[in-house]
């Protein structure tokens, strides 16, 4: 049996916080916040495992037997986007300081608070009410990297050891502008695409030998941007398409260049998947190349499909949970950009909640001390209801 020291009694979610904002741990570094995290957890009685993949770090833990009917889920990250100018900074930004009811620090809103939030919910509830069934974290170090070797890492450990959450809430800032008015039900897709337009170089006195890629490539540019992709759905608002960048690399003003690309960025709703879409693009870029005889090629990234969790129990749990703490009704959204969530979307029911993220990525990343207690109060009465 193992031998564990004592858990503090009812975890202070601030201190926590501060914590962790004191390691370092700028994607890919660890920084010391996950073996902090282990150790927390390890002494409360979950079992942990670290699932480091390609050098990103993972960790996973299990309140609970495996494979229990009822495993609530939890997950976030503990990784952050680099300071910028630290010299900019009020504060230190792995400094941990509170001021002024302020608490000052890189990872402060994106999401540290939000992991010390539902792992000192998530310790207190184990030791007070041990519920009948799991309580399940999984928390990154690669959230705000490539991705692909952070949550989907964990999400491939537990289908090869049978492990399972029943529903999951990832603790992403959710809120605009104040505490309790927005929680995730579904994010848009994302996916940036590439076009290669290959044509004749030639000169530009006489364009009738060449086969300029510039124009026909703008004319595609023209017809994505001129044709709205859709109208919205019942939850997600209008598809967008940003062209991003046309380029020749061509600093002659007498040369028709032989090659010129473009790059333009969707974010779509539940109306299309990335595969409809590339059809469409292609679509339009044959036409063109028919008509010009420009050829065109696309690179399509994609960095999650669309998705929603259709409001429901689990739902509507989440939502009163919410209100009850804060006296606020939470909008239903799937606004924002991509989260981790796309990719627990394939595993279980998923929705996310947390803090207001007005600083997040920002000189002077910072939170409200206040509503990291209030973050925990609405985890604690999650998994209450949940296991009730």
């Amino acid at each position: 049996m193992k031998e564990h020291s004592p858990v503090p009694t009812d975890i202070d979610p601030v201190q926590l916080t501060a914590d962790l904002i004191r390691c370092p741990s700028v994607t890919p570094e660890e920084g010391g916040a996950l073996v902090l995290l282990q150790k927390l957890l390890a002494d409360a009685g979950f079992d942990c495992h670290r699932v480091d993949r390609n050098g990103t770090p993972n960790l996973f833990a299990r309140w609970g037997r495996k494979g229990a009917n009822r495993t609530f889920g939890f997950n976030g990250h503990t990784d952050v986007v680099p300071v910028g100018d630290a010299d900019a900074w009020t504060c230190d930004p792995f400094g941990g300081e509170i001021s002024d009811g302020w608490l000052w620090g890189r990872g402060a809103t994106d999401m540290k608070s939000g992991v010390a939030a539902f792992v000192a919910a998530a310790v207190d509830f184990v030791r007070e009410t041990p519920p009948d069934g799991a309580i399940l974290l999984t928390i990154t170090g690669d959230e705000e990297g490539p991705g692909k070797d952070g949550t989907l890492a964990l999400l491939d450990w537990m289908a090869e050891r049978g492990e399972a959450m029943s529903v999951c809430l990832v603790g992403e800032p959710t809120c605009p502008e104040r505490m309790g008015e927005m929680m995730k039900i579904g994010r848009r897709g994302s996916m940036s695409v590439t076009f290669t337009a290959e044509g004749v170089q030639g000169h530009s006195a006489y364009p009738h030998r060449a086969k300029n890629p510039l124009h026909a490539l703008v004319r595609v540019m023209d017809r994505l941007a001129s044709e709205p992709l859709d109208e919205g759905t019942e939850h997600f608002d209008a598809s967008t398409l940003a062209i991003t960048t046309i380029d020749t690399g061509n600093t002659a003003t007498n040369v028709i260049p032989a090659r010129a690309i473009a790059r333009v960025n969707i974010r779509f709703n539940d109306a299309h998947t990335s595969e409809t879409l590339t059809a469409r693009l292609r679509e339009h870029a044959l036409a063109i190349q028919a008509e010009t005889g420009v050829n065109f090629a696309l690179d399509v990234v994609v960095s999650g499909e669309s998705f929603l969790t259709p409001p429901g129990d689990f739902v509507r749990m989440v939502a009163v949970s919410v209100e009850a703490e804060t006296g606020v009704t939470p909008v239903l959204s799937t606004s924002g950009g991509t989260s981790d969530a796309r990719f627990v979307k394939d595993h279980c029911p998923v929705v996310e909640f947390g803090l207001v993220g007005k600083t997040m990525h920002q000189v002077d990343e910072r939170v409200e001390v206040a509503q990291i207690g209030q973050l925990k109060a609405i985890y604690s009465r999650i998994l209450r209801d949940y296991f009730a």
